[in-house]
């Protein structure tokens, strides 16, 4: 099976690894939500030995991203495992929770429901990180995000970027607070919350 390829990871893993470095402490176990072809997963571990990356992806994807890992042959890349927000989430908790290009994918539904499953994945004290285009008081960034955003409602009219303040509303309803709102290339983001209580 051909590896599968996106150019936008590759053009992009540098800058997240660099902004995200400072949560990859020493022993940190790091789940990607929607890892998509593999290659975040595959650059991120090679970089960081001293992290476990454990990558997921919805069934129809696993095959392709299995084929990044079995190449890379990392020993702090764990077998990539099935992950659909919305039925299938592990049984266990993960210090680092990570999703890149994922919530403008999803419908509204979907990215609630993450935020609301992603706390308890996460163990007190560790971080949910997503990258990706939102919309600031319901208005893009750009023209590049508003042409975007319109090529993601064609194809599925119930996907779309999110607006900011609902995602930070339903994160903070889920137990998760809010600490950053990083600037990043393309019009994008880099969004950090924090557990901080173990109250369910």
């Amino acid at each position: 099976m051909n590896k599968p390829y996106s150019a936008s990871c590759e053009q992009n893993k540098m800058v997240i690894l660099s902004t995200i470095q400072p949560y990859l402490f020493d022993g940190a176990v790091v789940l990607e939500i929607g890892s998509g072809t593999g290659q975040h997963a595959v650059y991120f571990a090679s970089l960081n030995p001293q992290i476990v990356w454990q990558p997921s992806d919805r069934v129809e994807y696993l095959q392709g991203i299995n084929t990044w890992i079995r190449d890379a042959s990392y020993s702090n890349l764990k077998a990539v495992i099935e992950l659909d927000v919305l039925k299938v989430w592990p049984n266990e908790s993960f210090d680092l929770l990570f999703t890149a290009n994922s919530f403008h994918i999803m419908d509204d539904e979907a990215v609630k429901t993450c935020l609301e499953k992603s706390r308890s994945c996460i163990k007190l004290n560790g971080f949910l990180i997503v990258y990706g285009p939102f919309n600031y008081n319901k208005q893009y960034t750009s023209t590049s995000n508003e042409r975007f955003d319109g090529m993601l409602k064609a194809n599925d009219p119930n996907s779309g970027i999110k607006d900011i303040e609902w995602v930070c509303d339903i994160a903070s309803q889920s137990g998760l607070n809010f600490i950053d709102d990083i600037e990043m290339p393309a019009n994008n983001r880099i969004l950090i919350w924090k557990k901080e209580t173990l109250i369910e």
